[in-house]
C-alpha cells in the first residue's frame, strides 16, 4: 500500500478565527484527497514573559522536513521576526514545495493571496465619501506583517488621494490583538483632542475592544465615533452594533493552498499565485444598515452550542487541573489525564516527553534544553480511541511515537514547557478541540504545569534524600556515621528488648592510624580507614548494622545473637584484614582491635550503656595487643 501524502502545516494561534477559518479549508481538501496534515502550532504573546514565548516557539524545531511531502506555511500568523526567519530558512533548505498566504516576500514559494489592499481602500473611501469623515485614526497590525502593511498602505493612499493628511498622532501599530484596540481607544481619549470622526482598525478583534472602551466611557457608536474592522469574524457579525468590516474567504484560501500544494507534489499543473477577492461588509458601526439578515433561530442555536461546548470543556479543564494537582509521579499524572481524554472528542491523544525532562536539580535553567528536543523521547500516554498504551522510547526525528498508515488524519502538535524549559509536546488527532475550544491552550498549560510540579517534587525529594544521606552516611567510608547508626540501631535495640533476644555489639578501633598519617600522608590514612570500613561491612551478616562511630572507631550491632557469634564476627573481620594486607601491597598494615559482647537487653539498659561496655572490652583487647608487642620487642 502506498504511503499517504504528508503535509506540514505551520501556524501560530490556531484558536483564533482567521487561522481557524484557513485550517477549515485545508482540512476539507485533505479529507477529500486522504492527506495527512501535521499542524505545528503554539500560542505566543499570551504572557509578557519572553521565556514563555521561547518555550512555545520551540515546537517548530520538532519539524523533520524529511517526513513530509510539502509545507503550508502561515507565516503571517507568526509575530516573532527571528522565528519567522528561522522557519523560512528551514523550509527553503528542505527543498519541498511550500505555500504561503498573502506574502510576496518569498517568490520561490507558492502564494494564496486575498486582495487586502483593494478591500481596505473601498472601506476607507466609504467612510470618507458616504459618511463625510475628515479626522480619521488608524490602528494597524505589525509593521513586519505583510497583510498589515498592505492595509496600512491602502489607508494612507486613500487619505492622501482625498486631500487629507495622515496624522502620525492618530496612528498606532499593534499585533492584531484585542488589547491593541483597548490601548488605541484609551490613547485617543487621553490625547486632549476631540475624538476623531472614525477609527479604522486593521482587524475585528481590536475594533471590538476599542468599541467596548468607548461605550464604557459613555460614547455611542457610530454617533460619536465610527469604528470599523477587518475579517468579519463571528463576534463582529453578531455584535451590537454590528461591525462594518471586510469579509475574507478564509476557508477558500485554505482549500486553495492545499489544492495547489497537492498538485505540485503530484507533478500536476499548479499556480504560482492564486488571487482571491475580499468583500466589503457595510453595517451598523459606520451608520449603515446591514443588508445581511440574521436568522435569529439559527443564531440562537449556534450560540447555545458554542456556550455549551465551551462550558463542558471548562469543566474538563477544571477537573484535570484539580486531579493532576494531587498527583506526585508521572505515572499518576498520565493516569488522570488518560481517564479524561475521551472528553476531547479526538481519535488519538499523545503526551511525548524529552528523556531528560525531569533533569537533575543541579542543572541550571540556562543549561536546560530550550532549543530543540532530545534525540530520544518517551510517550508515557497514548490514548487511541479508548485504548491506552505507551512507548518507552522513540526518536524525536520520527515526530510521532506511532505513525498513521492511512490518510485523512489531522494532528496538532502543541508544546509542553515551563517558561523556556522544554518538557515535550502533546499531539491531538482528529479533533476540533485545538481550533474550536477557548481552553485548548489552558489545558496544554495545565498539563505542562502538572509535569513541572512533579519534576520539582521529584528533584526536591532527591535533594532531601541527598541531605539525609549526608546526615546519616559517612562520606569517606560510605557506611553509616554516628547519626545514622543511632537512628538504625535504635529499632534493633528496642526489638531485642521487646522479643527478649540477645543483642550483639562489636566495637572496632583501628590501630596505628596516626603512624600511617605521619609517615605516609593523610591520603593513605583515608585509604586505610576506607579499607577497614569495607572489611567490617563485608563481615556483617544479614540483619547487622555497621557504622563509623567517629575518628578511627567503628561499631557493629546485630539482633537475635548467641555467644558463639562473638568469635564468628571477630574471626570474619580479622581474616579479611589479614587477606587484604596481603593483596594491597601497602608499606603498612591495616590493623584493628575488637571488643564484642552479646547480652540480653534488660529494661533498665540503654544502647549507650551497651556501647560503653563493648568499648571497654575493646580497650582491654588493645592493651593486651600492645603488651604483647612490648614483650616481643624485648
Amino acid at each position: 500500500m502506498n504511503r499517504p501524502t504528508e503535509i506540514a502545516l505551520i501556524a501560530a494561534g490556531i484558536d483564533e478565527e482567521y487561522q481557524c477559518g484557513v485550517i477549515d479549508g485545508v482540512i476539507e481538501y485533505a479529507k477529500e484527497k486522504d492527506l495527512n496534515i501535521s499542524c505545528f502550532s503554539c500560542f505566543c504573546g499570551v504572557v509578557s514573559d519572553r521565556g514563555f514565548d521561547v518555550g512555545e516557539n520551540n515546537i517548530y524545531s520538532l519539524i523533520n522536513y524529511k517526513m513530509f511531502d510539502g509545507v503550508i506555511l502561515m507565516i503571517n500568523t507568526i509575530p516573532d521576526v527571528e522565528v519567522k526567519q528561522k522557519l523560512v530558512s528551514a523550509v527553503k533548505a528542505s527543498m519541498l514545495p511550500v505555500v504561503v498566504f498573502d506574502c510576496n516576500e518569498y517568490p520561490q514559494f507558492m502564494n494564496v493571496t486575498i486582495n487586502n489592499k483593494k478591500a481596505m481602500s473601498e472601506l476607507v473611501s466609504h467612510i470618507i465619501e458616504v459618511h463625510g469623515a475628515n479626522d480619521i485614526a488608524y490602528l494597524s497590525g505589525s509593521q513586519n506583517n505583510p497583510e498589515a502593511v498592505e492595509r496600512y498602505e491602502a489607508f494612507c493612499e486613500v487619505i492622501t488621494a482625498a486631500g487629507k493628511c495622515v496624522d502620525p498622532d492618530r496612528i498606532m501599530f499593534g499585533e492584531f490583538r484585542p488589547s491593541d484596540g483597548k490601548v488605541m481607544a484609551e490613547k485617543l481619549l487621553k490625547s486632549g483632542r476631540k475624538l476623531p470622526d472614525a477609527l479604522i482598525c486593521a482587524n475585528d478583534a481590536a475594533a471590538l475592544s476599542a468599541i467596548k472602551v468607548f461605550e464604557d466611557r459613555g460614547y455611542t457608536i457610530p454617533d460619536d465615533i465610527i469604528v470599523t474592522g477587518f475579517d468579519n469574524i463571528y463576534n463582529a457579525r453578531h455584535h451590537y452594533p454590528a461591525l462594518t468590516t471586510v469579509e475574507r474567504p478564509l476557508a477558500e484560501a485554505g482549500y486553495s493552498a492545499c489544492e495547489i500544494l497537492y498538485n505540485a507534489i503530484e507533478g500536476k499543473s499548479w499556480e504560482k499565485v492564486r488571487n482571491l477577492d475580499a468583500k466589503l461588509v457595510l453595517s451598523e458601526s459606520c451608520g449603515c444598515v446591514s443588508t445581511e439578515l440574521t436568522d435569529i433561530n439559527a443564531y440562537r442555536r449556534y450560540t447555545y452550542n458554542i456556550l455549551d461546548y465551551n462550558r463542558s470543556k471548562v469543566r474538563l479543564l477544571n477537573s484535570i487541573i484539580s486531579e493532576t494537582a494531587e498527583t506526585e509521579t508521572p505515572e499518576e499524572c498520565m493516569r488522570v489525564i488518560g481517564n479524561r481524554v475521551s472528553e476531547l472528542d479526538c481519535d488519538r491523544f499523545c503526551i511525548c516527553l524529552c528523556d531528560d525532562w525531569i533533569s537533575n536539580y543541579s542543572v541550571k535553567i540556562e543549561d536546560s534544553l530550550i532549543h530543540g528536543y532530545t534525540p530520544k523521547m518517551s510517550a508515557p500516554l497514548i490514548w487511541n480511541k479508548g485504548e491506552i498504551s505507551e512507548v518507552k522510547c522513540f526518536r524525536s526525528s520520527n515526530i510521532a511515537p506511532r505513525n498513521f498508515s492511512t490518510g485523512g488524519n489531522i494532528s496538532y502538535y502543541l508544546p509542553l514547557h515551563f517558561r523556556e524549559r522544554c518538557l515535550g509536546y502533546a499531539i491531538i488527532t482528529n479533533s476540533e478541540f485545538p481550533t474550536r475550544s477557548m481552553v485548548c491552550h489552558s489545558l496544554i498549560m495545565s498539563i505542562s504545569q502538572s509535569l513541572e510540579d512533579i519534576r520539582k517534587l521529584i528533584n526536591l525529594n532527591n535533594v532531601i534524600d541527598e541531605l539525609d544521606k549526608l546526615y546519616v552516611i559517612d562520606p569517606l567510608c560510605n557506611i553509616y556515621n554516628r547519626n545514622g547508626f543511632i537512628r538504625a540501631a535504635d529499632s534493633v535495640f528496642n526489638e531485642c528488648r521487646m522479643l527478649g533476644q540477645k543483642l550483639l555489639i562489636s566495637f572496632v578501633d583501628m590501630d596505628g592510624l596516626k603512624y600511617i598519617n605521619d609517615n605516609f600522608g593523610h591520603s593513605e590514612g583515608d585509604f586505610a580507614l576506607k579499607t577497614l570500613a569495607t572489611i567490617i561491612s563485608e563481615s556483617c551478616e544479614e540483619g547487622m548494622i555497621c557504622a563509623r562511630f567517629g575518628g578511627d572507631e567503628f561499631i557493629v550491632i546485630g539482633l537475635n545473637a548467641e555467644e558463639e557469634d562473638i568469635e564468628k564476627v571477630e574471626t570474619a573481620i580479622n581474616s579479611r584484614v589479614e587477606h587484604t594486607n596481603k593483596i594491597t601491597g601497602k608499606p603498612y598494615q591495616v590493623e584493628c582491635s575488637i571488643g564484642t559482647l552479646v547480652t540480653r537487653v534488660a529494661d533498665d539498659m540503654t544502647l549507650f550503656k551497651l556501647i560503653t561496655k563493648a568499648d571497654e572490652v575493646m580497650y582491654k583487647e588493645k592493651k593486651r595487643k600492645n603488651y604483647s608487642r612490648y614483650l616481643r620487642r624485648y
